[in-house]
């Protein structure tokens, strides 16, 4: 049988820590190519779009392997499934560190990030099975509170061994916590979760919807806005301002300090504020530092600063993303949590790729403005959804 939460139950289950943890270690391995971009450029003597091109390929088998794991795996206990995508990434990102040349590096990256594509959605297509519906949106979020401390602790901490020790060093760090969370999932997930499988009749439901499908492609939009320049965080820092090594894991150590208190203080508004309203207020923030990029080249203390809107709205607004799809349908969130992985991915390919043609051409100053418009975007289109649920933004 499948455990129940009362409603009455205030304490979140201890599963849901390794879940947490297990966001982590995925959110560190995916952010250790950027982190550690120009190592990889000139160890394995490749440009640097062609160094980001790893981030786009693996975006893009996380994006379309997202839906079809969700519809392969859709009967597998929770418990084996989510352990041995951890496996599969301790195993594929070990070999990866010691991948003698980037023709090689580049298919088996491709293969590493199927664990992404498996753990984070059907992670949060647990979280249903794990606690009342009433503290559906908090557990979440906390969930997904694992990508705001990759950002703090994992993107930093692979930056600086990128820098000092070299990208591979980094791959294998990544490898050994794998390990450490499949065991700890293992141990802490119970038997018999199984979130009922999709089928075809639900994936029509969930494509036919319009409100759930403009919702997943605010997701698009915003992971697209952002990754045309946040893939090249650390080119882009070394060229205005010489950042290397401790300096540059300084400023994502920053960035992701500010991402994980945005994601925390989500987790604790949501549910009183609204999905929807929480992630127009995100999104807002990220256009708002894009509003101010330029003025960061003046120093790294102008940059730091202007990093932190953009780093309160950028982990929080998907998590909030996750909430609002769940709340305008629970019984097709597997199908809507798949989708939105995917569209996260897919948009991190075209970020990814599109940041690195203006790289490519000369342009890699005015990413932010191409960032900047792709958001704005995105604001736009989570209001039309927010009003076709007939649902507005702000009350």
């Amino acid at each position: 049988m499948t455990p129940t939460i009362p409603p009455t139950d205030k304490a979140l289950p201890r599963s849901l820590w390794a879940l947490m943890m297990g966001n982590f270690v995925i959110g560190t391995g995916v952010m250790v190519v950027p982190g550690t971009l120009n190592d990889i450029s000139a160890s394995l003597n490749v440009s640097i779009p062609q160094a980001g091109q790893l981030i786009t390929a693996a975006a893009i088998l996380m994006g379309l392997g997202a839906p079809a794991f969700a519809t392969l795996v859709a009967g597998w206990d929770r418990r084996r499934l989510l352990t041995l995508s951890l496996v599969w990434y301790a195993l594929l990102t070990g070999i990866c560190a010691l991948a003698p040349n980037y023709a090689t590096l580049l298919p088996l990256r491709v293969l590493a990030v199927i664990a992404p594509a498996v753990f984070t959605p059907q992670a949060a297509a647990s979280v249903g099975l794990l606690v009342s519906p009433a503290q559906r949106g908090r557990a979440i979020t906390f969930v997904f509170l694992g990508w705001s401390v990759a950002s703090v602790m994992g993107m930093p901490l692979s930056a600086w061994i990128g820098g000092t020790l070299g990208w591979r060093w980094a791959f294998g760090l990544v490898a050994l916590m794998s390990l450490a969370s499949a065991a700890w999932v293992w141990r802490e997930m119970p038997d018999g979760i199984r979130p009922a499988a999709l089928s075809r009749q639900a994936w029509g439901q969930t494509l036919g919807s319009a409100p759930l499908m403009l919702a997943v492609g605010v997701t698009l939009l915003s992971a697209f806005g952002q990754f045309t320049l946040f893939s090249y965080f650390a080119p882009y820092f070394f060229q205005t301002l010489g950042l290397g090594g401790g300096a540059l894991s300084l400023m994502f150590l920053w960035f992701g300090a500010f991402g994980l208190a945005g994601n925390v203080g989500l987790s604790r508004w949501i549910d009183g504020i609204g999905a929807p309203r929480a992630v127009l207020l995100t999104l807002g923030a990220m256009v708002l530092s894009l509003l101010l990029w330029p003025l960061g080249q003046a120093g790294i203390w102008q940059q730091a600063l202007v990093l932190v809107p953009w780093a309160l709205g950028c982990f929080a607004c998907n998590s909030a993303q996750q909430a609002r799809l769940v709340h305008l349908s629970p019984a097709l969130a597997p199908a809507t949590v798949a989708l939105n992985t995917s569209a996260m991915y897919g948009g991190q390919a075209l970020g990814a790729a599109l940041g690195g043609l203006l790289i490519a051409q000369g342009h890699m100053l005015r990413l932010h403005q191409v960032g900047l418009v792709v958001l704005i975007l995105a604001m736009a289109l989570s209001v039309w959804a927010a009003r076709l649920h007939k649902s507005p933004p702000f009350r």
